[in-house]
C-alpha cells in the first residue's frame, strides 16, 4: 500500500472513519462527520510517525475510545446535548475525584468546580473559548483522563503555595539567589536535545505527571501514589519503565537524525544539566492541546479508577 506523510484516505479508510463515526454517536451531540475526521486525522498526525500507511492508521483508529472522544469533543466545540451527558456521567464523578485526592470536603468542592471551569471552557485565549476537553485525544479512558487532570490541578495549587512559602521563608532569612550561569557546554550535539524533546513530547499526560511529579517536585512515591489512587509499587514499577523507555526512544530519535548507535549512546553520557530543552514544559499534561490533555497505559487507567485526562 503507498505510503504519505499526510492522512489523505483512500476508500477503506474513509469507509472505517464513517463507520467509527455512527458507532462514536457523535452525530446526535452535534459532530458532523468532517468534523469527526477532521479530529482522528489531527490525532494521528500526533501520535503517528511521519509515513505510515493507511492500515497503520486504520488499526491506529480502532485503538480510540470513540464515543468518549465524540463526546469529549462535542463538549468542547459547545454543544449542550454533549454537556447534558457528559454533566449526567461524570459531574458526581469529579467530585470523588476530588474527595479522594484532597481529603476534605471544601477543598474537594473547590478543586472540583476549578477543573469543571476549565473544562467548561470559561477561560479564553486570543478571544476564544479554551476548553480542556478539546485536548483529551481518546487514548485512553475519559474518567481517566479526568482522573489525572484534578491530579494535575491539586499538584499545581500545591506547587504554587510551596513557592510561595519557599520564597518568603527565603526573603525571612535574608537568603540571596544565586546567579544562574549563562555558559553552556559547547559539546552538545543539537539532535540530542531534539531527541530528548521528541521523546518527551510523544508521552502521554499521564506519564508526564508522573515524571514531573518524581523528578520536578521531589514528591515521594508514596505522595505520588495517593494522588492518584494507586499502591506505592506501582509507581515504583511505571518510573523504571518510564526511564528505560526514554532512553530506547531517545536512542531512535537520535539515530533517525543520522547519528550512529554508538554515537547516540555516548551522547547519553552528558550531563543532563547541560541541556537546554526545557523539561518542565515537556512535562506538563496541561501543555495546549495536549491530554493531560493524559501515567499509565489503559490497563492501569482502569486500576486508578477503583483514573478512572489528549
Amino acid at each position: 500500500m503507498k505510503k504519505s506523510s499526510s492522512i489523505n484516505s483512500p476508500d477503506a479508510l474513509r469507509s472505517l472513519i464513517d463507520e467509527l463515526h455512527q458507532a462514536s454517536g457523535g452525530e446526535k451531540f452535534g459532530l458532523d462527520f468532517e468534523q469527526f475526521r477532521t479530529i482522528l486525522e489531527r490525532i494521528a498526525a500526533k501520535y503517528l510517525p511521519a509515513g505510515c500507511n493507511a492500515s497503520d492508521i486504520c488499526d491506529f483508529y480502532k485503538t480510540l475510545r470513540i464515543e468518549e472522544l465524540a463526546l469529549a469533543r462535542a463538549c468542547a466545540a459547545g454543544h449542550d446535548a454533549a454537556w447534558n451527558a457528559f454533566l449526567s456521567r461524570y459531574r458526581e464523578k469529579l467530585y470523588d475525584m476530588a474527595l479522594h485526592i484532597a481529603k476534605e470536603s471544601s477543598a474537594a468542592r473547590d478543586l472540583a468546580d476549578s477543573v469543571y471551569a476549565d473544562l467548561y471552557g470559561m477561560s479564553q485565549r486570543d478571544g476564544e473559548r479554551v476548553c480542556k476537553l478539546g485536548s483529551y485525544a481518546g487514548r485512553g479512558s475519559l474518567e481517566g483522563w479526568l482522573r489525572t487532570v484534578m491530579a494535575q490541578e491539586f499538584v499545581n495549587r500545591y506547587r504554587k503555595q510551596r513557592r510561595l512559602v519557599s520564597l518568603d521563608e527565603e526573603n525571612a532569612e535574608g537568603v540571596q539567589f544565586a546567579a544562574v550561569e549563562s555558559e553552556r557546554a559547547p559539546s552538545i550535539d543539537p539532535r540530542l536535545e531534539a531527541a530528548v524533546g521528541a521523546a518527551l513530547s510523544a508521552l502521554t499526560a499521564e506519564d508526564r505527571f508522573v515524571l514531573a511529579s518524581y523528578f520536578l517536585d521531589e514528591r515521594t512515591l508514596a505522595e505520588i501514589a495517593r494522588t492518584l489512587g494507586v499502591h506505592e509499587s506501582t509507581i515504583s514499577r511505571k518510573l523504571d519503565k518510564l526511564s528505560k523507555a526514554l532512553r530506547k526512544q531517545t536512542v531512535a530519535e537520535m539515530i533517525r537524525r543520522g547519528m550512529s548507535r554508538q554515537q547516540a549512546k555516548e551522547a547519553l553520557e552528558v550531563d543532563v544539566g547541560e541541556l537546554t530543552v526545557n523539561i518542565r514544559e515537556h512535562l506538563s499534561p496541561a501543555r495546549a492541546q495536549e491530554s493531560p490533555r493524559e501515567a499509565f497505559q489503559e490497563q492501569e487507567v482502569k486500576a486508578r479508577t477503583s483514573e478512572g485526562p489528549a
